[in-house]
């Protein structure tokens, strides 16, 4: 098992109360597959650096778990295939290292 972070940005006509639950909702491949969802965090609406699909802003959430490669290749695949999420980001930590002086 390995720990990743995830950063998606969903479509902003998605209900603030609807993105908890839909993220969950795609999180689901991470825990039947064994794997830990270790914290979910949702920034909310935010301003785009650039237009994505011809949006300005977006609802932003960090999550971070821990699971297989192919656990994580596969909620990338199934986050790419819904229509309210807008980007996606999996990526693992680098592990800090202590420096003792």
């Amino acid at each position: 098992m390995r720990e990743y972070e995830l950063m998606v940005i969903l479509n902003p006509e998605v209900e603030e109360r609807a993105v908890e639950p839909t993220l969950k909702k795609f999180l689901e491949v991470v825990t039947k597959e064994n794997g830990t969802v270790d914290k979910l965090d949702i920034w909310g609406r935010r301003r785009l650096a650039y237009e994505i699909q011809k949006k300005s802003e977006g609802i932003y959430a960090v999550v971070n778990f821990t699971a297989e490669p192919q656990t994580a290749k596969e909620l990338d695949r199934v986050l790419s295939l819904n229509e309210a999420v807008m980007r996606t980001k999996i990526i693992r930590p680098e592990e800090q290292k202590i420096h003792g002086k």
